[in-house]
């Protein structure tokens, strides 16, 4: 692994200790060692806690609450403009209180299951990078047109042949951004206009006529209420041209929270008339949300 450019912030080293702090409380009498680490991209998280007993033999334990929020929080805190944040982190321990932890900002964690399209495309939207910054993975990941090299200085290229080549069209499918991004603390920020109230319900009968192509029993927590019991629908829809979560829907009618800009003026552009969806368009808009192929007909 790799560290981030820079020691520590002292607020960043506070977290890393509290994160120590509650990791131990979790080892058994005679524990030999403890081993914590975290992957995550977007809203898509990982964690994985072995802790070596008196006995010699690894075994994983369930971490507590606190430290996976922690680790989110100290991901957060170590954003650099342009640069990103870690993608990973090691957290080893060693009695009585030894500690080393690694940060990887670039290399792809190894998913124990691997994270839909969207969670690549969120993480560049929660914690932006420079062109020269997203690994190649993550350019594939996102369908980002490859990274083209600068023209060597003092060669121009031919006339009527661009510097670059020109930029992948984009899919057929796109899927939205909830909110803009996340603070230090994990909550969200908003840097949206609010709708008019007359566009408002028509944006919203929009948003909740279109089919549904995944949805679960559960609902998921509210990310401006998150005392209150889970309410935020996890279903998703689609037009055919994007596929967006029940979030989207369910910010605006009880936060007023307008949609991704991009989706709300496709929404526009369509006279807030969502049209006919065939099954092999409501099978992009499920692999698009999953990264899995559609089945072949």
């Amino acid at each position: 692994m790799s560290q981030p450019s820079g020691p520590l912030r002292p607020e960043e080293q506070d977290v890393v200790k509290r994160i120590g702090r509650a990791l131990l409380g979790v080892v058994p009498q005679g524990w030999q060692g403890l081993r914590a680490e975290h992957r995550a991209v977007g809203k898509h998280v990982e964690f994985d806690l072995v802790v070596t007993g008196a006995d010699g033999v690894p075994r994983a334990v369930r971490p507590p609450e606190d430290v996976v929020r922690l680790f989110g929080q100290l991901r957060t805190a170590m954003y650099r403009p342009g640069r990103g944040t870690w993608l990973s982190a090691v957290y080893v321990i060693e009695p009585p209180s030894a500690f080393n932890v690694e940060f990887e900002p670039d290399a792809e964690p190894r998913w124990r299951r691997p994270p839909p399209p969207v969670g690549f495309q969120d993480e560049l939207f929660f914690f932006p990078r420079t062109e020269d910054r997203i690994p190649e993975w993550l350019r594939q990941r996102v369908s980002a047109p490859p990274r083209q090299p600068p023209a060597p200085q003092g060669v121009t290229p031919p006339r009527g042949m661009p510097r670059q080549a020109p930029p992948t069209p984009p899919g057929p499918m796109r899927t939205p951004r909830v909110y803009d991004r996340l603070d230090e603390s994990g909550r969200p920020v908003i840097n949206r206009p609010p709708l008019d109230p007359a566009e408002r319900g028509r944006v919203l009968e929009y948003l909740e006529t279109a089919p549904v192509v995944l949805a679960a029993r559960s609902y998921d927590r509210d990310a401006f209420a998150p005392d209150t019991p889970p309410s935020v629908p996890m279903n998703f829809r689609t037009d055919g041209a994007w596929v967006w979560p029940g979030a989207v829907a369910y910010y605006l009618r009880n936060h007023g929270l307008a949609p991704d800009p991009e989706l709300l003026a496709h929404i526009r552009g369509r006279q807030f008339a969502v049209p006919d969806v065939d099954d092999r368009t409501r099978d992009a808009a499920v692999a698009a949300v999953t990264g899995k192929a559609p089945a072949k007909n």
